[in-house]
Protein backbone atom coordinates (compact mmCIF):
# COMPACT_ATOMS: atom_id res chain seq x y z
CA UNK A 1 0.00 0.00 0.00
CA UNK A 2 1.19 3.44 -1.04
CA UNK A 3 1.80 6.28 1.69
CA UNK A 4 -0.96 8.87 2.68
CA UNK A 5 1.39 11.76 1.10
CA UNK A 6 2.83 9.77 -1.90
CA UNK A 7 -1.23 8.61 -3.08
CA UNK A 8 -2.31 12.12 -2.92
CA UNK A 9 0.72 13.18 -5.17
CA UNK A 10 0.52 10.71 -7.51
CA UNK A 11 -2.97 11.42 -8.44
CA UNK A 12 -2.97 15.11 -9.10
CA UNK A 13 -4.32 16.30 -5.59
CA UNK A 14 -1.28 18.40 -4.25
CA UNK A 15 3.07 17.80 -3.94
CA UNK A 16 4.40 15.64 -0.79
CA UNK A 17 4.95 18.39 1.24
CA UNK A 18 1.25 20.48 0.59
CA UNK A 19 -0.21 16.85 1.67
CA UNK A 20 1.31 17.28 5.14
CA UNK A 21 -0.85 21.11 5.38
CA UNK A 22 -3.74 19.41 4.00
CA UNK A 23 -3.70 16.68 6.69
CA UNK A 24 -2.87 19.54 9.42
CA UNK A 25 -6.04 21.10 8.14
CA UNK A 26 -8.23 18.25 8.66
CA UNK A 27 -8.73 17.70 5.10
CA UNK A 28 -8.04 13.93 4.48
CA UNK A 29 -9.89 11.41 6.24
CA UNK A 30 -8.78 7.25 6.54
CA UNK A 31 -11.17 4.89 7.21
CA UNK A 32 -13.73 7.66 8.76
CA UNK A 33 -11.37 9.08 10.89
CA UNK A 34 -9.05 12.50 9.98
CA UNK A 35 -5.96 11.44 9.26
CA UNK A 36 -2.99 12.48 11.27
CA UNK A 37 0.10 11.04 9.94
CA UNK A 38 1.32 11.65 6.10
CA UNK A 39 3.38 8.76 5.89
CA UNK A 40 0.54 6.20 7.10
CA UNK A 41 0.19 3.24 4.51
CA UNK A 42 -3.37 3.39 3.74
CA UNK A 43 -5.86 1.95 1.27
CA UNK A 44 -6.78 4.55 -1.64
CA UNK A 45 -10.68 2.87 -0.95
CA UNK A 46 -10.52 4.40 2.48
CA UNK A 47 -9.19 7.60 1.67
CA UNK A 48 -11.71 10.99 1.50
CA UNK A 49 -10.44 13.97 0.63
CA UNK A 50 -13.00 17.14 1.72
CA UNK A 51 -15.24 14.50 2.41
CA UNK A 52 -14.96 13.19 -1.91
CA UNK A 53 -13.63 9.55 -2.75
CA UNK A 54 -10.45 9.64 -4.45
CA UNK A 55 -10.18 10.49 -7.92
CA UNK A 56 -9.87 7.32 -10.37
CA UNK A 57 -6.80 5.83 -8.13
CA UNK A 58 -7.25 2.50 -10.00
CA UNK A 59 -6.17 5.08 -13.22
CA UNK A 60 -7.51 6.91 -16.12
CA UNK A 61 -8.48 5.66 -19.52
CA UNK A 62 -10.53 8.38 -21.65
CA UNK A 63 -11.60 8.02 -25.00
CA UNK A 64 -10.68 11.90 -26.62
CA UNK A 65 -12.38 12.93 -29.52
CA UNK A 66 -9.70 15.17 -30.94
CA UNK A 67 -10.34 18.10 -32.46
CA UNK A 68 -8.02 19.53 -35.72
CA UNK A 69 -5.38 21.53 -34.59
CA UNK A 70 -4.21 19.72 -31.38
CA UNK A 71 -1.19 18.04 -31.13
CA UNK A 72 -0.44 15.29 -29.04
CA UNK A 73 2.48 16.10 -27.10
CA UNK A 74 3.54 18.05 -23.90
CA UNK A 75 5.58 20.24 -25.41
CA UNK A 76 4.28 23.79 -25.22
CA UNK A 77 6.32 24.85 -28.22
CA UNK A 78 4.21 22.47 -30.45
CA UNK A 79 1.40 24.58 -29.80
CA UNK A 80 -2.37 23.60 -28.13
CA UNK A 81 -2.37 20.51 -26.53
CA UNK A 82 -4.84 17.47 -26.65
CA UNK A 83 -4.09 17.51 -22.48
CA UNK A 84 -4.99 21.16 -21.90
CA UNK A 85 -8.64 19.86 -22.73
CA UNK A 86 -8.13 17.65 -19.21
CA UNK A 87 -8.87 18.95 -15.56
CA UNK A 88 -5.25 20.22 -13.76
CA UNK A 89 -5.91 17.43 -11.35
CA UNK A 90 -5.28 14.97 -13.93
CA UNK A 91 -3.03 17.08 -15.85
CA UNK A 92 -0.53 16.88 -12.68
CA UNK A 93 -1.06 12.36 -12.17
CA UNK A 94 2.40 10.46 -11.93
CA UNK A 95 2.49 8.76 -13.66
CA UNK A 96 1.45 11.19 -16.32
CA UNK A 97 -1.16 11.03 -18.73
CA UNK A 98 -0.14 10.17 -22.09
CA UNK A 99 -1.96 9.00 -25.46
CA UNK A 100 -1.70 5.31 -26.81
CA UNK A 101 -0.54 5.90 -29.99
CA UNK A 102 -0.64 10.00 -32.13
CA UNK A 103 -3.29 12.31 -34.06
CA UNK A 104 -0.75 14.56 -35.81
CA UNK A 105 -2.07 18.01 -35.93
CA UNK A 106 -4.45 17.56 -38.81
CA UNK A 107 -5.93 14.56 -38.10
CA UNK A 108 -9.23 14.54 -35.79
CA UNK A 109 -11.21 11.40 -34.24
CA UNK A 110 -10.78 8.53 -31.51
CA UNK A 111 -7.63 9.40 -29.47
CA UNK A 112 -7.56 6.61 -26.25
CA UNK A 113 -5.43 8.83 -22.95
CA UNK A 114 -4.39 6.58 -19.94
CA UNK A 115 -1.81 6.96 -17.01
CA UNK A 116 -1.49 3.13 -17.37
CA UNK A 117 2.19 3.23 -19.00
CA UNK A 118 1.66 -1.07 -19.36
CA UNK A 119 -1.34 -0.68 -21.46
CA UNK A 120 0.17 2.11 -23.43
CA UNK A 121 3.26 -0.72 -24.40
CA UNK A 122 0.53 -3.50 -24.65
CA UNK A 123 -1.31 -1.38 -27.25
CA UNK A 124 1.08 -0.01 -29.38
CA UNK A 125 3.19 -3.03 -29.68
CA UNK A 126 3.06 -5.00 -33.18
CA UNK A 127 2.17 -7.70 -31.71
CA UNK A 128 -1.15 -6.51 -30.33
CA UNK A 129 -2.14 -5.89 -33.98
CA UNK A 130 -5.18 -3.73 -32.66
CA UNK A 131 -7.43 -2.46 -35.77
CA UNK A 132 -7.63 1.04 -36.02
CA UNK A 133 -10.38 2.83 -38.95
CA UNK A 134 -9.47 5.63 -40.88
CA UNK A 135 -11.52 7.91 -43.35
CA UNK A 136 -9.94 9.90 -45.41
CA UNK A 137 -10.37 12.40 -48.10
CA UNK A 138 -7.76 12.82 -51.28
CA UNK A 139 -6.80 15.13 -54.00
CA UNK A 140 -7.20 13.15 -57.39
CA UNK A 141 -10.00 9.90 -58.30
CA UNK A 142 -9.16 6.53 -56.49
CA UNK A 143 -8.70 3.73 -58.83
CA UNK A 144 -10.46 0.35 -57.18
CA UNK A 145 -6.98 -1.53 -58.20
CA UNK A 146 -5.87 0.22 -55.06
CA UNK A 147 -8.30 -1.98 -52.90
CA UNK A 148 -5.67 -5.60 -53.47
CA UNK A 149 -2.59 -3.43 -53.85
CA UNK A 150 -3.74 -2.03 -49.94
CA UNK A 151 -4.22 -5.99 -49.20
CA UNK A 152 -1.78 -7.28 -50.85
CA UNK A 153 0.73 -6.61 -47.82
CA UNK A 154 3.22 -5.09 -50.53
CA UNK A 155 2.76 -1.85 -50.16
CA UNK A 156 5.88 0.23 -49.70
CA UNK A 157 6.04 3.51 -48.26
CA UNK A 158 8.21 6.55 -49.87
CA UNK A 159 11.63 7.03 -47.46
CA UNK A 160 10.78 3.79 -45.69
CA UNK A 161 13.92 3.34 -44.04
CA UNK A 162 12.59 -0.37 -42.99
CA UNK A 163 12.21 -3.15 -45.24
CA UNK A 164 9.42 -4.01 -44.54
CA UNK A 165 6.58 -3.61 -46.85
CA UNK A 166 3.22 -2.27 -44.71
CA UNK A 167 1.06 -5.31 -43.49
CA UNK A 168 -2.71 -6.24 -45.28
CA UNK A 169 -5.01 -3.10 -44.93
CA UNK A 170 -8.36 -3.12 -45.50
CA UNK A 171 -9.73 -0.39 -48.12
CA UNK A 172 -13.16 0.49 -48.91
CA UNK A 173 -13.88 3.23 -51.31
CA UNK A 174 -16.44 4.93 -50.55
CA UNK A 175 -16.67 7.61 -53.35
CA UNK A 176 -14.40 8.53 -56.15
CA UNK A 177 -12.17 10.94 -53.61
CA UNK A 178 -13.27 9.24 -50.33
CA UNK A 179 -11.94 6.00 -48.92
CA UNK A 180 -11.95 3.97 -45.51
CA UNK A 181 -8.60 2.17 -44.08
CA UNK A 182 -8.16 -0.22 -41.65
CA UNK A 183 -5.18 -0.65 -40.78
CA UNK A 184 -3.30 -2.63 -37.69
CA UNK A 185 -0.21 -1.24 -37.31
CA UNK A 186 1.12 2.38 -36.70
CA UNK A 187 4.19 3.32 -38.43
CA UNK A 188 4.30 7.34 -38.45
CA UNK A 189 1.85 8.83 -41.28
CA UNK A 190 1.20 5.85 -42.18
CA UNK A 191 -2.05 6.41 -43.35
CA UNK A 192 -0.73 9.85 -45.59
CA UNK A 193 2.17 8.11 -46.50
CA UNK A 194 0.52 4.99 -47.89
CA UNK A 195 -2.05 7.15 -49.96
CA UNK A 196 1.40 9.32 -51.41
CA UNK A 197 2.85 5.93 -52.17
CA UNK A 198 0.40 5.38 -54.80
CA UNK A 199 0.43 9.57 -56.22
CA UNK A 200 -2.37 10.87 -53.67
CA UNK A 201 -1.98 13.32 -51.07
CA UNK A 202 -4.50 13.41 -48.20
CA UNK A 203 -6.82 16.38 -47.61
CA UNK A 204 -8.69 15.24 -44.50
CA UNK A 205 -7.94 12.49 -41.56
CA UNK A 206 -10.38 11.10 -39.66
CA UNK A 207 -9.69 8.25 -37.29
CA UNK A 208 -12.94 6.95 -36.67
CA UNK A 209 -12.60 3.22 -34.40
CA UNK A 210 -9.66 1.88 -32.21
CA UNK A 211 -10.22 -1.70 -31.92
CA UNK A 212 -14.22 -2.32 -30.39
CA UNK A 213 -14.65 1.58 -29.78
CA UNK A 214 -16.34 4.26 -31.84
CA UNK A 215 -17.01 7.71 -30.88
CA UNK A 216 -20.22 7.63 -31.36
CA UNK A 217 -21.98 11.27 -31.08
CA UNK A 218 -19.48 12.31 -28.69
CA UNK A 219 -18.45 15.73 -29.80
CA UNK A 220 -14.76 17.22 -30.77
CA UNK A 221 -13.01 18.12 -27.74
CA UNK A 222 -14.67 16.07 -25.46
CA UNK A 223 -14.63 12.77 -23.63
CA UNK A 224 -15.44 9.96 -21.97
CA UNK A 225 -14.53 7.47 -19.13
CA UNK A 226 -13.31 4.03 -19.93
CA UNK A 227 -13.14 1.17 -17.98
CA UNK A 228 -9.20 0.79 -17.23
CA UNK A 229 -9.84 -3.11 -17.29
CA UNK A 230 -11.39 -2.03 -20.81
CA UNK A 231 -8.85 -4.17 -22.89
CA UNK A 232 -7.95 -6.78 -20.40
CA UNK A 233 -5.19 -7.50 -17.85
Amino acid sequence: MPRLDQLLSSLGYCSRREARDWIEDGRVEVAGAIADDAGKKVSPADVRVDGEPLDHPDGLLLLLHKPLGRVCSHELREGPSVYDLLPERWRRRNPGVTSIGRLDKDTSGLLLLTDQTALVHRLTSPKHKVPKVYRATVDRDLSPELVPLFASGTLRLEDEDEDQPCAPAELKLLSPREAELTLTEGRYHQVRRMFAATGSTVLTLHRACFGDLELGDLPPGQWRELPVNHFGG
